[in-house]
């Protein structure tokens, strides 16, 4: 059984590539190209099998050029039949251990195509009957890698990866902003105090508070699920630099099409193959939408840390469930550990972005050679924020319990309920009442009442926190 690391037994085959020899263990399932890759990218210790979903994705890829190709009367039905039954193997989750080469590595994705090819030219081999590396039977670059370059199998696979990966991230997050909905329902009669600028501004509801995170959070389901649209237009067929060199000018189409039919995603072929070869704009703005997104979920993490300070020297408004013992050293303490997982993810994906900016920027001419970087790390923030996202709900949100009482308590001794009475003894008197009330420890009610300004049934009737905003949730 093939490790995920390279395997160092004496049992040895020798394969030979342009530089030279190399001993490949015998039941290896890779080749000297895949080894080689090992030996010079030894970098973010994450090798392809970290992403299950990528790698399924190169094997629809090479499946599809398989059936395009023998289709066409290019790859005789004998091969195209056995790399078709090791392309199926590998979409159902076997031989993943056999993809070991770092995600970030030069070439611009050699390394990761020609793993796919070593891989699925060796299985089949299995099939045919051969011994592993007999690549005079099948080979990887001239039946496995028939009709394609790394610059367009790739790029293609990178995108049916994200697509792959795009469902669950997309469920993920309609579900976290289901799970705020049902809180604002919940809360829909809990009064607070707004605040702007960390000050005490007007009243409203702890439902409508948690109503806005909700509705923040659907204007990016609706653009993150559209979005993914941007990743079905693909340069399969462009080869090298988008001109087609080496590939039967039917195929592009035809390969396209079976990889659609095989996947289930409506692809199509770019336009202008030769832009598609090197353009990185599509990553980019699914990078920017992460970014937005990440943003957004640690604002409503440090919102959730500071309603739930305290408990007794804090806002103290909410109840965050307890997961873990907070302190070392101070008996009873509970920290806000899974906000501040969240914010820690959010951090991580911004940076992401950055990278994946600098890293389409660095395209060269025909070709942006930094995509497994960009690969790596949109694939990556798409794997924590999924994760992030079901911790934030199941771990804290499902579990925020209110502290009523608290809240209104905090609404009728504000100072902040005065901008209710501006239409009624206008700003100046308002702006003198707020200030004594403050500098005496007074209540505003009890200002406006004894200054003749307003009956107390006026007051009672204006001061209704109830009626001191517009939308009740």
């Amino acid at each position: 059984m093939l490790s995920s690391s390279v395997d160092t037994s004496t049992d040895v085959r020798i394969e030979k590539d342009l530089l030279g020899e190399a001993k490949i263990p015998t039941q290896a399932l890779y080749g000297i190209q895949t080894w080689r890759a090992t030996q010079n990218f030894n970098l973010t210790g994450v090798p392809l099998n970290h992403f299950p979903k990528f790698v399924r994705a190169l094997a629809m890829v090479k499946l599809a050029a398989a059936k395009a190709n023998a289709g066409l009367g290019n790859l005789s039905q004998e091969k195209a039949e056995v790399i078709i039954r090791a392309c199926e193997d590998i979409i159902n989750d076997k031989h993943h251990d056999a993809f070991i080469v770092d995600m970030i590595q030069g070439g611009a994705g050699t390394s990761t195509n020609m793993n796919a090819n070593e891989v699925i030219t060796n299985i089949a081999l299995g099939y045919m009957g051969e011994p592993l590396g007999n690549y005079n039977a099948l080979h990887p670059n001239n039946d496995v890698n028939l009709s394609q370059s790394t610059n367009d199998a790739y790029p293609t696979a990178v995108r049916l990866g994200i697509l792959l990966s795009h469902g669950e991230l997309v469920d993920a997050l309609k579900s976290l902003k289901n799970a705020f909905s049902r809180k604002a329902e919940e809360f829909k009669d809990v009064i607070k105090m707004g605040r702007t600028q960390l000050q005490d501004a007007v009243p409203m509801t702890l439902g409508q508070e948690f109503a806005s995170w909700a509705t923040n959070l659907e204007e990016d389901v609706l653009l993150i699920s559209s979005l993914s649209d941007k990743m079905l237009e693909i340069n399969l067929g462009g080869t090298a630099i988008g001109t087609g060199i080496n590939a039967d000018p039917r195929y592009g189409k035809k390969a396209i099409a079976e990889l659609a039919k095989l996947s289930g995603f409506n692809f199509v072929q770019a336009t202008d193959l030769v832009e598609a070869s090197s353009d990185m704009g599509a990553f980019v703005l699914f990078s920017s939408l992460l970014k937005r997104l990440a943003i957004k979920l640690s604002k409503m993490s440090n919102d959730l840390r500071l309603l739930s300070m305290g408990p007794r020297a804090g806002l103290n408004e909410i109840n965050l469930p307890a997961q873990q013992p907070g302190s070392s050293i101070m008996p009873g303490k509970i920290n806000p550990v899974i906000p501040e997982a969240m914010s820690q993810v959010a951090y991580q994906v911004m940076g992401s972005d950055v990278t994946i900016s600098m890293a389409a920027e660095a395209g060269q001419l025909q070709l942006n050679a930094m995509e497994p970087l960009i690969t790596y790390n949109t694939l990556e923030s798409i794997r924590l924020m999924t994760r992030a996202m079901i911790m934030l709900e199941t771990r804290c949100v499902d579990g925020i319990t209110a502290n009523a009482e608290h809240c209104r308590s905090m609404v009728e001794n504000s100072i902040g309920i005065i901008t209710a009475l501006n239409p009624f003894i206008g700003y100046e008197n308002s702006s003198r009442i707020a200030k004594q009330a403050l500098a005496e420890n007074r209540s505003i009610v009890e200002l406006v009442e004894s200054e003749g300004l307003l009956k107390r049934d006026q007051l009672d009737v204006i001061l209704d926190p109830k009626n001191m905003f517009v939308q009740q949730i």
